[in-house]
């Protein structure tokens, strides 16, 4: 049987992790959420207090990082301890585009997510996985969704109580200005990537479509 390399790229809020780990689960792939490695760097960067980028890149250098697959989801491992649940929060987020556009941490999680590829049979999802980390993936999709759908999403998401969602619209925007306009891997759709707009569309519906759309060309 072929091997499956499948490319999911978006914006913040589109719902890639959750799509993406869907569909792996349906063809028993890997799945591998690289927006949560860089979460973790930023969760990590945050918990000792770092800001500049000589620091943050000298730091990603020495860390111990470990990723595995625990009931559908991806467990981030920082020196034996799992930080998973501490990923979400608005703090990470607020901070996590400007981190993963240091060049520095980008090489180091490209690597990394390059590693995990090269066994096949594997679903990433992130901002650049298309364009730069996987170019030559059988599959590359670019999932998107409204603003307001988006931040309803996340509103849902987050654990922190005190957040509105006109604040996480906000925020949404702010990010997406960052993604886009950040001179290292800016997201951006891949010439031969597929949009998919998912504002009306459920979850498992908008597996769906992935997966037909891979047995298309997988044919």
């Amino acid at each position: 049987m072929r091997k499956k390399i499948i490319a999911l790229d978006g914006p913040a809020g589109a719902g890639k992790s959750s799509v993406s780990k869907m569909v792996a689960k349906r063809l028993n792939c890997t799945y591998l959420d690289t927006g949560a490695m860089y979460r973790a760097i930023t969760y990590e960067a945050l918990k000792r207090n770092i800001s500049e980028e000589k620091e943050i890149v000298q730091m990603v250098e020495n860390l111990n990082m470990d990723i595995c697959a625990k009931e559908d989801t991806m467990h981030v491992f920082i020196d034996g301890e799992d930080i998973t649940q501490y990923l979400r929060t608005s703090e990470v987020s607020s901070n996590v585009s400007r981190v993963s556009a240091f060049q520095g941490v980008r090489n180091a999680m490209v690597k990394l997510q390059r590693k995990v590829a090269e066994k096949g049979n594997a679903v990433l999802d992130g901002r650049d996985i298309g364009t730069v980390v996987l170019p030559d993936a059988d599959l590359k999709i670019f999932l998107t969704a409204s603003v307001h759908t988006r931040a309803l999403r996340r509103y849902k998401e987050l654990k922190d109580t005190d957040t509105t969602l006109e604040r996480i619209e906000e925020e949404i925007k702010r990010r997406d200005n960052l993604d886009m306009t950040r001179k290292i891997s800016p997201l951006r759709k891949a010439d031969d990537a597929i949009l998919l707009d998912n504002s009306d569309l459920t979850l498992e519906e908008t597996a769906d479509k992935i997966i037909s759309y891979w047995k298309k060309v997988s044919e």
